[in-house]
């Protein structure tokens, strides 16, 4: 399975994003991933659909809208309308099978999000309603967050039992993505790796990016 990469708009310049988004795309970035953030469910608060429909514009590549909102099913509609892949947590209050559906129901790729404090087992039976799996490495609501190494054993449990299952669903990791814990997260199953810091700190974005999706 290749390497994708979904670079987080969180820790960007917003004056300048529009041209940083012409540079990732040349760069090869396979998706970026919006954080969308309430106040509410995490102490932090981001951007909502106005913000996404702008970015919509200006991208020829899927918008990754991760919501880290409280009971994220009231927005599912609003959202979708500009997401590629739409994902929310399974922490956050929403009948979860339900959300999934109703996100492919809408045209959107699916996308399950858990918590560091969230055993993957507890998952296991909404896979098969979803596009993609996304483990955050660090507790949701700030960028700049050192990588958690208990992420590490979660991917690999969760990719062990997609294939199981025989379903093609890829598998995210978020948080604490740099040249040295990338390497671990995709050894242990993750297939699209988010980087915030190392990609829109980085002199070279292009070199970055190359880096990440050369790993095997």
């Amino acid at each position: 399975m290749s390497i994708k990469i979904s670079p987080s708009v969180l820790t960007s310049d917003f004056l300048s994003l529009k041209d940083d988004i012409k540079k990732l795309e040349v760069a090869g970035t396979d998706m970026l991933h919006l954080d969308v953030m309430d106040g509410i469910f995490v102490p932090n608060i981001s951007f909502g659909v106005p913000v996404i429909k702008s970015i919509k514009k200006h991208s020829t590549v899927p918008l990754d809208v991760h919501l880290m909102i409280d009971r994220p099913h009231r927005y599912i509609k609003e959202f979708a309308e500009f997401a590629d892949v739409l994902g929310f947590h399974y922490e956050a209050g929403s009948d979860v099978a339900m959300t999934l559906k109703e996100i492919r129901n809408l045209g959107c790729k699916s996308c399950l999000t858990i918590k560091p404090c969230t055993e993957p087992e507890e998952i296991f039976e909404f896979l098969p309603l979803c596009d993609m799996v996304l483990v955050m490495s660090v507790e949701p609501g700030f960028g700049g967050q050192s990588f958690m190494p208990s992420a590490l054993p979660k991917l690999e449990k969760l990719r062990k039992e997609i294939d199981r299952l025989g379903l093609d669903i890829d598998l995210e990791v978020d948080g604490g993505i740099n040249r040295e814990t990338a390497p671990l997260a995709v050894k242990a199953g993750a297939n699209v790796l988010v980087a915030g810091n190392y990609v829109f700190s980085a002199e070279d974005m292009s070199a970055v990016i190359k880096e990440i999706k050369n790993l095997k």
